[in-house]
């Protein structure tokens, strides 16, 4: 999705057409950051971002979040934010998560083995 300055963008009606078990895409660019949408009906895998923190913003259903060390579940309008180099992978508690992501445009996914 091609990102127009002074548009209003309706996640809403965005996410409403998603029916495959994964979709990411980019809804907005913030300086040298991108917003992004995701939704998910299946876990993704163990990775890291090396170059980007990566904050998460839940707008439906409960997003998990898990890390090497803990387990942090995330309800519609809590925010999250994971360090570059921390390694985790996310999926929805129930049948699909929205969630909004915010990261450098650049960013980099490393995908680890599973553990």
């Amino acid at each position: 999705m091609e990102n127009t300055p002074l548009t209003v963008i309706n996640i809403k009606n965005i996410t409403h057409a998603v029916s495959g078990p994964y979709a990411n895409f980019s809804v907005g660019n913030v300086n040298d950051h991108v917003v992004r949408v995701s939704v998910m009906m299946e876990p993704y895998y163990w990775h890291y971002h090396p170059n980007s923190d990566e904050s998460f913003l839940v707008m439906e259903g409960v997003l998990v979040i898990e890390l090497e060390e803990k387990l942090v579940e995330l309800l519609p309008g809590q925010l999250f934010t994971i360090p570059k180099n921390v390694k985790h992978r996310t999926r929805p508690k129930a049948e699909r998560s929205v969630n909004i992501t915010f990261e450098r445009r650049d960013m980099e996914t490393v995908k680890t083995p599973e553990d």
